[in-house]
C-alpha cells in the first residue's frame, strides 16, 4: 500500500480527534519510529509502498489513537530533556512544562563548584533526576516513589541512560516512618517534586488521553485539600535541607499564591513564583533559611 495513502487515512479517521497538525505528527512519529522513514520521505518518494507487516504496524497504532491512546505509550518513549524516557501506563508522560523546571534548576547551579546532594519526590519515569544526573558533574541524585511500577520505569530509564541515580519506594505523605527510606534522612542542597496537583474538580478541563491512560496515583487530590503533598514535601524539605539548599516545585497553575504561602509558613526566604511557556503559575523555589 502507497504510505501517501495511509497518511491520508489517517487524517480521515483522526481529523475529528485531533487537529490536523497533531495527526501529521502521529504520522511522521510512527514511521520514524517503526521504519526509520524521515518526515521528508514523502516529498521526496511520493510512490513510496510499504509491505503487509508494516501495514499491520502502522494500522494497529491508528486504532490505538482512535481510542485516544496517547502516542508516547504506543511507541513506549518519550523524548525529555534531549533524552529518550521509557513509559507506560504506570508513570505520567514528561510535560514541557517539567522540562521547564529541570533548566530552570540547571540555570542556578550548573556552575557550582560543590557536589550536589539531590531529592525528587515523586519521581515517576525518573526523567528528573535522570536528566540532572546527567548535565550536573558528580551530583548525588536521589529519586522516591510509591509505585513499585513506576519505580521498575525509573530504573529501567536509569541503566538505558547510563545514570547513576538512586532509587527508593516510599509514601512522600509518611516519610518519617518509613523504615524503607532511612538512607534519604540525610541533609540535601537541592529537594525537587512533581506531586500529584490536579484536583478532582479540574478532570472537565483534562483529555481524555490523560484521563483514561495517566496513573490517576499521579495525578488527583481531593478537592478539599488539594495541597496535602506540598504540605508534606515543604515539612520535608525544612528539616532535610541544607541552610540556603533549594526546594524546587511543580505547582497546580491555580494554587501559586496558596503554595507560596506554604513556604512562607516553613520559614523558606527568596520565594519565587515562576509562569511557565503558556503564561500559567507553574513552579516556584524556596531558599532554606
Amino acid at each position: 500500500m502507497l504510505l501517501r495513502e495511509i497518511k491520508n487515512i489517517y487524517h480521515s479517521e483522526l481529523d475529528a480527534i485531533y487537529s490536523k497538525e497533531e495527526v501529521n505528527s502521529f504520522f511522521y512519529l510512527l514511521i520514524e519510529h517503526y521504519f526509520d522513514l524521515e518526515r521528508f520521505i514523502l516529498a521526496i518518494q511520493p510512490e513510496l509502498v510499504i509491505d503487509k507487516k508494516q501495514e499491520t504496524v502502522i494500522f494497529q497504532a491508528l486504532s490505538e489513537l482512535k481510542l485516544e491512546k496517547p502516542i508516547q505509550h504506543i511507541i513506549g518513549t518519550a523524548y525529555f530533556m534531549d533524552l529518550d524516557f521509557k513509559v507506560n501506563e504506570h508513570v505520567l508522560i514528561p510535560r514541557p512544562e517539567t522540562e521547564e523546571l529541570v533548566r530552570w534548576i540547571l540555570d542556578d547551579h550548573k556552575n557550582t563548584a560543590k557536589i550536589l546532594t539531590i531529592l525528587d519526590m515523586g519521581t515517576g519515569s525518573g526523567c528528573i533526576p535522570i536528566s540532572l544526573d546527567k548535565n550536573l558533574t558528580d551530583a548525588k541524585v536521589f529519586g522516591l516513589d510509591i509505585s513499585t511500577d513506576a519505580l521498575k520505569v525509573a530504573e529501567e530509564n536509569n541503566a538505558l541512560l547510563n545514570a547513576g541515580v538512586k532509587f527508593y519506594e516510599a509514601d512522600i505523605l509518611s516519610l518519617d516512618a518509613e523504615t524503607s527510606a532511612k538512607e534519604l534522612d540525610k541533609k540535601f542542597d537541592i529537594i525537587i517534586s512533581n506531586p500529584p496537583y490536579v484536583r478532582e474538580l479540574e478532570k472537565a478541563e483534562m483529555q481524555n488521553n490523560v484521563i483514561d491512560h495517566e496513573p490517576s496515583l499521579a495525578l488527583f487530590v481531593p478537592d478539599e485539600d488539594p495541597l496535602k503533598f506540598y504540605s508534606a514535601v515543604v515539612n520535608f524539605a525544612a528539616d532535610h535541607l541544607n541552610e540556603n539548599g533549594c526546594l524546587y516545585l511543580e505547582i497546580n497553575q491555580y494554587l501559586g499564591e496558596e503554595t507560596k504561602q506554604l513556604l512562607e509558613e516553613s520559614n523558606f526566604k527568596t520565594i519565587e513564583l515562576r509562569k511557565d511557556m503558556f503564561g500559567n503559575d507553574r513552579m516556584i523555589k524556596g531558599i532554606r533559611k
